[in-house]
């Protein structure tokens, strides 16, 4: 059976906003273990009083700051360039047998295009184009037959490029995407390959978003 210091580290993992909340000093831990208490005494198998809740959780608040702050300076210190597009738009279409083809064409029409940006994302039954704006009416001509699930125009991108580790540190994108919920930074597309990712988001939210990322990896460098 678990102790009740345990068991409030248990639930509080598996809460990653709530941990971040918690870090940032954010939550009122009376109230805060009078909602965990009833997961808590599940957990224990026996009734708990809000006062060993509250004590576990002061224990375990400085624990978190320090992995915490140590897991983002992992993170963030070995990031590499920053790059920025912008006048994106964003399509999704259903999958279908044709839907290949269209995308063959497509990128044998651009492929001798100078600084046209253009990127598939496949799901299990759609498909999803971000390209540059200057080619809108070049993706609604060829895919003019497929079933358009969504439009989204007046988007820029950041792509940030990850150290080679990455792929085996937990937690990369949390602790980025993180930095930019946090900032109600809404993040319409996520294009990732091994070592980079791509962020998708509105042009009013761009220089906010870039802010966020090169004031982090500076103050990891710190």
């Amino acid at each position: 059976m678990l102790t009740i210091p345990n068991a409030v580290e248990e639930v509080i993992k598996k809460k990653p906003f709530l941990e971040g909340a918690l870090v940032e000093g954010l939550v009122n831990l009376s109230a805060l273990a009078r909602q965990l208490k009833p997961d808590i005494e599940k957990k224990v198998g026996k009734e708990v009083n809000d006062s060993a809740v509250i004590m576990a959780l002061n224990r375990l608040v400085p624990r978190l700051e320090l992995m915490s702050a140590m897991k983002f300076k992992k993170v963030v210190e070995n990031i590499g360039d920053i790059i920025v597009r912008s006048n994106l738009a964003d399509f999704a279409f259903v999958n279908s047998p044709s839907l290949y083809e269209k995308q063959s064409l497509l990128l044998d029409s651009v492929r001798n295009m100078k600084d046209v940006f253009c990127t598939f994302s496949q799901g299990i039954y759609e498909t999803t184009l971000v390209v540059s704006s200057s080619i809108i009416p070049l993706v609604e001509e060829i895919f003019a037959a497929e079933t358009n699930i969504a439009k989204t125009t007046n988007l820029s991108s950041i792509t940030v490029k990850l150290p080679s580790e990455n792929t085996i540190c937990p937690g990369v994108y949390y602790y980025i995407f993180k930095e930019l919920a946090w900032d109600n930074i809404n993040i319409t597309e996520v294009i990732s390959t091994t070592n980079e990712f791509t962020v998708v988001i509105s042009d009013d939210d761009i220089h906010r978003a870039f802010t966020i990322l090169m004031e982090a990896k500076r103050q990891a460098g710190i």
